[in-house]
């Protein structure tokens, strides 16, 4: 099934129908076989995610979207990294659950699906037992997510944009909010409201991630007005104030500098205005560049 699907590749939205299996490239530019940048204990999630002992978090190389302030460009638009097999990542998951992880937590996944699904499988086999997280940006087909139920616990979605016009501007994705909210709304009807340990761990469940961008209050206000209007008020959503001019960002002006802080209130309060309940927000100070993993292959 992978190699069939591999060789007219529609995993994403953009439906490229490109044979991976033979070297051609899409949208993504990701290979046949998958390519991981570092595997190791993430302590700077969410606090449920990373709880004390740290989320088992695998980031694979190449991304469907060409976002111009990617924090992590070295590996979604540059492509270093490391190519692994099924059988080895399911051997890195199981690595990670030795070492005491509370989830295994799955970075841009969506273009190594088929593969990852195996890998699941595989460690499931051998004992694994820790939830998995599906880490996306959220451009991906319903339909495809549809594939993933049984196999992931936690969602934990981006969603970026309101604006078409924005979408396409910063991060060629027409579209956008149509196809994540679609994309979103299915991740919900497998896990539904979240659930946590008794230590306050996430076991299952949907978080919404949304990264306010400077200048752009508004998008992130509609963005926050469909949620309020489209899923229960007991889903969390994770409101990120770490943006910085990374990558090509510099190149817009109006990207160009940090998140103020009025800024970031701002959206905090309207959070609340609309009767949302839970969530999470950074501290002043959290853009910065120790949040960003040093990409070195380890862990692999």
């Amino acid at each position: 099934m992978i190699k069939k699907t591999l060789e007219k590749c529609t995993l994403c939205p953009f439906q490229c129908k490109v044979n991976r299996t033979i070297g051609q490239k899409g949208i993504c530019r990701a290979p046949e076989n998958m390519i991981v940048a570092k595997a190791f204990a993430h302590r700077w999630e969410e606090p449920c995610i990373s709880g004390e002992k740290g989320s088992g978090t695998v980031f694979f190389t190449h991304c469907n979207l060409r976002c111009i302030f990617c924090q992590n460009f070295r590996i979604s638009q540059e492509g270093y990294g490391k190519a692994v097999t099924i059988d080895e990542l399911a051997g890195i998951f199981l690595r990670l659950q030795q070492e005491g992880v509370h989830n295994i937590n799955l970075v841009t996944p969506t273009i190594y699906t088929l593969q990852i699904i195996e890998a699941i499988k595989s460690a499931r086999s051998q004992g694994l037992s820790l939830p998995i997280v599906w880490n996306s940006n959220a451009y991906e087909s319903a339909d495809v997510i549809r594939i993933l139920k049984g196999f992931v616990d936690v969602y934990l979605p981006d969603l970026k944009y309101f604006d078409d016009d924005i979408a396409v501007k910063y991060s060629k994705a027409p579209n956008y909010f149509n196809i994540a909210t679609r994309a979103i709304l299915e991740m919900f009807s497998q896990v539904g409201e979240p659930v946590f340990d008794e230590k306050g761990i996430i076991k299952r469940g949907l978080i919404i991630r949304h990264l306010v961008l400077p200048g752009h209050k508004e998008d992130s206000k509609r963005i926050l007005r469909w949620i309020a209007e489209n899923l229960p008020k007991g889903v969390y959503i994770s409101l990120m104030s770490q943006y910085m001019p990374y990558y090509k960002a510099e190149s817009h002006p109006e990207l160009n500098r940090r998140l103020s802080a009025a800024e970031y209130d701002e959206i905090v309060e309207y959070f609340f205005e609309l009767g949302l309940e839970n969530g999470f927000v950074q501290e002043e100070g959290a853009s910065s560049e120790e949040y960003v993993p040093d990409f070195d292959l380890g862990g692999l």
